[in-house]
């Protein structure tokens, strides 16, 4: 099943059996004993590259989830034998990886260099969800996700504020902006916003105060958001670690204030390297780690600095 999920993701039996370190001959082997035991073909040869079959195609996702689950087995097993090498896969948001986990990523590098550490990025919350259950990390930072069935750590909340550009009338100011006051603004959008009953959270937080927010683009990536709510484009609501990322963005607090939980969670208990990698974040090295703004302060000081 490994040689199947490696020849689907490489797409070409060649290169995936160059990423196993095995010769085309004998990936093609266990690939047909594979077939043979499931009673069909699995994959077919396209003009560019393979592909998957209608069998494949059914077979593929329990594939996906042995392997990964085999190896999640053997870091877990490892780690509960007290080895302090090994890897810690982790898998977050894009806009999470730019933010507010790069303190604790470092910290990581530095207390614990024998642990390779791999990072999986992801646009959105459900995609996020999809893949840590299909076995691709360790554990998960990120919003908490509704319906989990196994483990869950708060790891505390994040601020959202609202950024702006330098010469917005918003960076001036000395107080807390209420969220009324924007009704007439133009809002800079991110696919990743969170969904909770299958409404948007900004659509949702704007409509308490009597409004719906006018949308002047959307965009894939909170980096990219950031950067057109600098040149201009629109206001934009984000985390106060991306805000900071970002020379020239100038974040404004918001009254009542805007905060986001954030939570480790994964398919199976957390041990060894994955459950220190949560303890480091709840104890102020990552998510919750940054110091928190001074809302009394005038806004244009939360901006980034210049780079």
């Amino acid at each position: 099943m490994e040689y199947l999920v490696a020849v689907v993701e490489e797409r070409s039996f060649t290169r995936a059996a160059e990423t196993l370190n095995v010769t085309q001959s004998a990936l093609s082997h266990q690939i047909k004993a594979l077939e043979r035991e499931v009673g069909g073909d699995l994959l077919e040869r396209l003009p560019r590259g393979v592909g998957l079959t209608p069998m494949g195609r059914a077979f593929l996702p329990h594939a996906e989830l042995a392997v990964r689950s085999a190896g999640l087995a053997r870091r877990a097993a490892k780690a509960a034998a007290g080895a302090e090498g090994g890897e810690l896969h982790v898998a977050t948001l894009h806009a999470l990886a730019i933010g507010a986990l790069p303190p604790v990523l470092a910290r990581w590098r530095r207390e614990f260099p024998g642990v390779r550490l791999y990072l999986h990025e992801y646009l959105t919350t459900d995609e996020l969800r999809e893949h840590v259950d299909r076995g691709v990390a360790d554990l998960a930072i990120g919003p908490r996700p509704e319906r989990w069935e196994g483990p869950v750590i708060s790891l505390g909340t994040e601020d959202i504020m609202i950024v702006v550009s330098r010469d917005d009338p918003l960076a001036g100011r000395t107080r807390p902006v209420r969220l009324a006051e924007l009704a007439d603004r133009a809002w800079v959008r991110c696919v990743l916003e969170p969904v909770s009953g299958g409404r948007r959270w900004l659509d949702r937080e704007c409509e308490r105060y009597g409004f719906r927010p006018v949308t002047a683009m959307e965009v894939q990536h909170a980096s990219t958001a950031v950067r057109l709510a600098v040149a201009g484009v629109g206001i934009l609501a984000c985390s106060v670690e991306v805000a900071r990322a970002t020379a020239g963005a100038v974040a404004v607090p918001v009254e009542p204030a805007w905060r986001q939980e954030l939570t480790a969670y994964a398919r199976v208990e957390l041990t060894g390297a994955a459950l220190r990698f949560a303890e480091a974040c709840r104890e102020g090295r990552g998510p919750t780690g940054a110091p928190a703004p001074d809302v009394s302060a005038p806004a244009a000081a939360l901006a980034a600095p210049e780079r």
